[in-house]
């Protein structure tokens, strides 16, 4: 019997291995938390465009997308083990995790909009590399690439209009 940890050939259990990619964006979301613990009243008093949502669309939102990331990057690492493909998807996971931090934490609008759209590149580029390996896995990232789209307008926005 095999553990579920490590295996006998030495091969890191898919379970493990699960449970590390939601670790890593749970590492991610976390660092964006402490980004925005308190900030609800410094995004209402913002310059906004009429088609921001609240503060409190944000965190059900980002839970979803995360779970989706996670699973993304699992589905590749159980193809290819840890590749290319996965560097890219590590490198936009870091952007995700300090952009809040700029934003809400420095107020840096400017620099968090120079960040989210390094990031939105680097997701296309992660889709790109995903889609020959598991096109499921690509097809998670999109929404996610959706929502960074429609995240860097309002940063864009707020920028301008601040």
């Amino acid at each position: 019997m095999t553990s579920h940890v490590v295996r006998r050939n030495g091969s890191i259990s898919p379970w493990l291995a699960l449970a590390g990619f939601v670790a890593a964006v749970a590492v991610a979301a976390l660092l964006g938390g402490l980004g925005v613990a308190g900030t609800a009243d410094e995004y209402r008093s913002l310059n906004q465009p009429s088609w921001a949502p609240p503060s409190s669309v944000f965190g059900p939102v980002w839970t979803v997308l995360y779970a989706m990331i996670a699973v993304s990057g699992w589905l590749v690492w159980r193809r290819t083990g840890w590749s290319a493909a996965l560097n890219w998807y590590a490198a936009q996971l870091a952007l995700n995790a300090i952009w809040t931090p700029i934003f809400f934490g420095f107020g840096q609008y400017g620099l968090a909009l120079l960040d989210i759209v390094v990031l939105w590149v680097l997701i296309g580029v992660t889709v790109w590399k995903f889609r020959p390996v598991s096109k499921l896995a690509a097809g998670l990232l999109l929404p996610y690439w959706a929502w960074v789209t429609f995240a860097t307008a309002l940063n864009t926005s707020i920028w301008l209009a601040n």
